[in-house]
């Protein structure tokens, strides 16, 4: 019988509203400093309902890639190498794994937006030459093999188009890769650049989009904001990472999707419920869990033990009205008595919707909410929704309770598709060696 690995996470990159580097992203996340502003481009405004959108600033492809790959690729992509980049460095994973036989596992549903857009714009305005260029542009796995070529990683290379679970569903996808064995380590994450005068006109239509600001979970909440980034994270065994001294942001522990099988755009607390229930049911086996054995046959069942350890929930929290409301519910089908005392805020307040990319620029945020023992706050909520039955972390952060060790990170996309991904602390500590 072949023994799982654990898997850590030792290398973190990213490219946000709220800043294009992780240092500067968790002074942001901390401060609850938002990238949510009001629209800079005349192109892009009118005639909209909605005045703020959350864009990366200060980033100049120039100063990274070179001409060619500029020419090639579309914003989104161009996040994703960067990102890629940084977290591959800070890892030092390269020169410690074979990168012929690494996984890159990327998050990508809307691919290039803006070149699609443009061609055809000029196609059926002018009847111009669509460039060459455009195919390639605007592939959603175009950042994914761009990655492979900066990076020179040959192993498996794919890109999951989920909607706003796809880069979710990334980092759990090349965490059972390397869990299984079946790669030495990975680059995962999510890249999207979908702020275009199309796609912000379509979200317009849904009648989804905040006229303010995204404030989830809060008594007043009004809708979502659209946004754009990525997140990328370095992977690999937890042998191999003590063994060459590297730093340990968080162990990832489990995994869990589901699909709605309901509805294509209203969710279902039922789905939603069943992932969280599979990525602790995940956790219990990963973590061996004494005294109550995790029955194979039996999906989605975990032991008490482990929900007590669950100290914070980074919630999908998108601040709809009806989002958020079936999240609270499918957060207590899951966790029962545990869910109104478990600490949850939500990244889009400060970071908006950045739909592919969104999964990974949450699991970011709890990554380092457990490497720094401290939980992020909902920005712009004054007052949460009591209704929800909900411990939302408001005004400030909170300190991560001791003993509290595992972190969710949930994500539900349009279509009913779900996932969700648990990490943990990691102290050098064995397992089961947590304060109670």
């Amino acid at each position: 019988m072949k023994i799982l690995k654990r898997v850590v996470v030792t290398g973190l990159g990213c490219i946000t509203p709220i800043g294009n580097t992780v240092e500067a992203f968790c002074e942001s996340l901390f401060a609850g400093r938002t990238g949510i502003a009001p629209f800079d481009s005349d192109e892009l405004a009118p005639p909209l309902r909605f005045k703020t959108i959350a864009q990366v600033k200060d980033f100049d492809a120039s100063q990274h890639l070179t001409s060619g790959v500029i020419g090639s690729t579309e914003s989104g992509s161009q996040f994703g190498i960067v990102a890629a980049r940084q977290a591959a460095a800070q890892s030092g994973l390269l020169a410690h794994h074979v990168p012929a036989a690494m996984a890159i596992v990327t998050g990508c549903a809307c691919g290039g937006r803006a070149a699609d857009e443009e061609a055809n714009r000029q196609l059926y305005t002018r009847s111009a030459r669509v460039p060459p260029m455009a195919i390639v542009r605007t592939m959603s796995s175009a950042g994914a093999s761009n990655i492979s070529i900066d990076l020179g990683i040959g192993g498996p290379v794919l890109n999951i188009a989920t909607a706003c679970a796809s880069g979710t569903h990334a980092i759990g996808l090349g965490f059972q890769m390397v869990r299984a064995g079946m790669a030495p380590a990975a680059i995962v994450g999510g890249y999207e650049a979908p702020l275009t005068p199309g796609f912000l006109r379509a979200w317009d239509s849904m009648r989804v989009v905040s006229p303010t600001s995204c404030r989830p979970f809060s008594a007043d909440r009004d809708g979502m904001t659209l946004g754009e980034g990525a997140a990328m994270f370095a992977i690999e065994p937890l042998d191999a990472a003590v063994a060459r001294g590297a730093h340990i942001y968080a162990e990832i522990v489990g995994f869990g999707m589901s699909a709605d099988a309901h509805h294509i755009t209203q969710p279902r607390a039922e789905g939603a419920a069943q992932a969280i229930r599979r990525a602790l049911a995940d956790t219990a086996n990963n973590l061996g869990a004494p005294s109550q054995a995790v029955s194979s046959t039996e999906v989605g069942s975990f032991p008490p033990s482990i929900a007590d350890r669950v100290g914070y929930i980074n919630a999908h929290g998108t601040g709809t009205q009806t989002n958020d409301a079936v999240e609270a519910a499918a957060i207590h089908q899951a966790l029962g008595d545990f869910a109104p005392r478990i600490p949850v805020s939500a990244t889009k307040s400060l970071t908006g919707h950045s739909i592919g990319a969104t999964g990974a620029i949450e699991a970011l945020a709890t990554v380092l909410a457990l490497d720094r023992s401290s939980l992020p706050h909902i920005a712009g909520v004054t007052e949460f929704d009591r209704t929800l039955n909900l411990d939302i972390i408001t005004g400030a952060p909170r300190p991560l309770e001791s003993g509290k060790d595992i972190a969710l990170s949930n994500s539900l996309a349009f279509g009913g598709l779900n996932a969700v991904l648990a990490f943990r602390r990691y102290d050098g500590r064995p397992l089961y060696d947590v304060a109670r």
